[in-house]
């Protein structure tokens, strides 16, 4: 795959994965009865739902600056991972299997998302000589 494909999937995945991540922590952050009373319902209290709409979009938007900030975006995408994980096991033992099904798409979604990023973004792990 050429670099001008990898730019286009990872700016597409980034851009999707930024609306549904930036919708969901806008509705914690202001109570929209529906996310609050599913997330309510799988056990998790208020203060955590508003933690949860905080660092979604601190995320959103770590992910929509350009070419910036790598180190942090690779901690967003583990955060974004953690949350879908989550998301996925919660709503399997509260709620059943078909609850679960948009866990499963965005966890795919941002997969491909990151397997992108790594492409376009190689880790350099090099050690830092002491002076």
């Amino acid at each position: 795959m050429n670099t001008k494909s990898t730019k286009i999937i990872y700016w597409t995945g980034i851009v999707l994965t930024s609306l549904w991540f930036g919708a969901s922590g806008f509705f914690e952050l202001t109570n929209n009865p529906i996310v609050w009373e599913i997330t309510q319902q799988l056990g998790y209290p208020a203060h955590f739902i508003y933690l949860l709409g905080i660092f979604k979009l601190s995320g959103v938007i770590t992910l929509l600056i350009p070419n910036k900030l790598l180190r942090l975006k690779e901690w967003v995408f583990a955060g974004i991972f953690f949350d879908i994980i989550f998301a996925f096991f919660s709503k399997i033992a509260v709620l059943g299997f078909p609850a679960a099904t948009d866990a499963i798409i965005a966890f795919v979604m941002v997969s491909v998302t990151y397997v992108m990023f790594r492409k376009l973004y190689t880790a350099t792990y090099s050690p830092v000589e002491a002076n």
